[in-house]
């Protein structure tokens, strides 16, 4: 699997995803604030990556520090404030914000050098644990196919979006493995395409069987009987279940319903947020009108007219069959669930 972030000696390296499929190129960050551009840009996307990318990105941040010791402690909450602006509904961001203070907070009176160790190596665990906890998502969620599946999935929650192997793609590729995999439907995912440019080009990397839909044919292929479940990501989960996801992934769960297809959630306990009980208060960005008024940079409607463009969505937890955890499968209730696989 392709590398989406790594330590190239003082510096932060990322892959650009906005230049994929068509070109594989890496970014070399040497200032904290490249880091929070190229979050904002979607050059790094997918809740789990943008985490650690904001994690190795105050680790940065320390790193370009040139102050008075006594003005620290403001300038590190104010980077850790920046980073925490640049996506407001992934909650992972915000996790590996707050790992990343208790880091600081735990070391108040040590010289700049081992603090900036200190924290350089947090940011390193937040990545290899992300690794591990998708492998497992992985192994456990292929339990749930059948033979010979036929899976539909929207948007990018794979290597691409996580520091490698994936959430719902990485369910897919266990599944793979086990020989399960007869068929990938992908939906485009409009208006960024992380369908089309992504998840396709990362399945075809690994030959597993893949065909590619608009997002408005997902209904009929179901209706063709073409589909045995859907499997998307998150990039925040309520105590009660609800998940927020890609804008199109609540239409699919309505259809899976109607369709009697199983639908699940793949995603990591730091995507779980318990403190805000449903999915009513989470946060909903919205982006620029220009991604939906223009494709590979061509308009395809009138410039100036007005357009509504919430990036994601939120998906009732009644609509979901199962939520796949590093930790295993929660079923219904979810608040249950989800209170016990995160030791509370």
């Amino acid at each position: 699997m392709i590398p989406t972030i790594y330590l190239e000696e003082d510096r932060v390296c990322i892959l650009n995803q906005n230049l994929l499929p068509a070109r594989v190129e890496y970014e070399r960050a040497a200032n904290y604030k490249e880091l929070m551009v190229a979050i904002k840009e979607l050059k790094v996307r997918g809740a789990p990556l943008i985490g650690v990318t904001a994690a190795y990105g105050i680790a940065l941040a320390m790193e370009n520090y040139s102050g008075d010791k006594g003005d620290l402690t403001d300038y590190f909450n104010n980077a850790a404030g920046e980073f925490a602006s640049t996506r407001p509904t992934a909650v992972n961001l915000f996790w590996a914000i707050e790992r990343m203070k208790k880091v600081f907070e735990a070391n108040p009176n040590v010289d700049l050098k081992y603090l900036r160790e200190r924290l350089w190596a947090e940011a390193k665990i937040i990545c290899a644990e992300d690794i591990n906890n998708n492998m497992l998502i992985g192994e456990n969620g292929q339990k749930l196919f059948p033979p010979q599946a036929r899976i539909l999935t929207i948007c990018n929650a794979g290597a691409l979006a996580t520091c490698g192997y994936g959430t719902a793609l990485g369910v897919i590729r266990s599944a793979h493995k086990h020989n399960k995999v007869r068929q990938v439907w992908v939906c485009e995912t409009r208006p960024v395409l992380q369908g089309a440019r992504l998840t396709v080009w990362e399945l075809v990397e690994e030959k597993i069987p893949v065909s590619l839909i608009t997002d408005s044919m997902a209904a009929f292929v179901m209706q063709q009987g073409k589909v045995d479940l859907v499997v998307t990501g998150a990039d925040r989960i309520a105590a009660n279940g609800d998940a927020a996801n890609k804008i199109g992934t609540y239409g699919l769960a309505v259809l899976a319903q109607y369709h009697r297809i199983p639908f699940y959630i793949a995603a990591p306990f730091s995507t779980i947020d318990l403190n805000i009980p449903s999915g009513e208060m989470i946060k909903i960005e919205e982006r620029d009108q220009e991604e939906v008024r223009r494709i590979g940079g061509n308009y395809i409607t009138l410039p100036d007219v007005n357009v509504y463009n919430p990036a994601f969505d939120i998906t009732p937890a009644q609509l979901i069959t199962g939520i796949i955890t590093e930790a295993g499968v929660v079923e219904p209730p979810f608040r249950e669930g989800l209170l016990r696989i995160k030791g509370m």
